[in-house]
């Protein structure tokens, strides 16, 4: 049975950091912010589940092995490529708005894309508390 474990904390790290970022968004909106969800933004969704599955990982099995180091590897491609490529795209999104705004019927550019390196950290923090959840809660 504890290899459900596995199955379940990535979705409880998704759920929770979901549920984070839109509480975040609606309090810097001050209204319920459901046109927010979606990419970039406090937490980090990528970080909080793939640095849930390394935890989880190292708590279950050390970090000595395998499946921790190809899981830290994952979880560092996902959150460099998040703050660098993901981010980028955003900008230049940005950039291509303001240069050639959307034509009638058409949506802009999605502007929100990538994380800033403490909306990375606070996803790394939340996929820790859920990692360490889940292994005390599923033994």
């Amino acid at each position: 049975m504890s290899g459900w474990a596995y199955a379940v904390a990535p979705l409880a790290a998704w759920f929770t950091a979901g549920g984070l970022k839109f509480a975040v968004n609606s309090l810097r909106a001050r209204r319920l912010a459901f046109d927010l969800i979606g990419y970039g933004g406090m937490p980090s969704n990528h970080s909080a589940i793939v640095s849930t599955m390394a935890a989880l990982i190292a708590l279950r099995e050390g970090i000595g092995s395998a499946a921790f180091g190809v899981a830290l590897t994952l979880a560092l491609v996902v959150m460099m490529d998040a703050n660098g490529l993901r981010r980028q795209v955003g900008r230049q999104a940005e950039r291509i708005n303001r240069a050639s705004p959307p034509r009638e019927g058409e949506r802009p550019l999605r502007e929100r894309m990538g994380h800033t390196r403490p909306e990375i950290a606070a996803g790394i923090l939340t996929g820790l508390a859920v990692a360490w959840a889940v292994n005390a809660l599923w033994p």
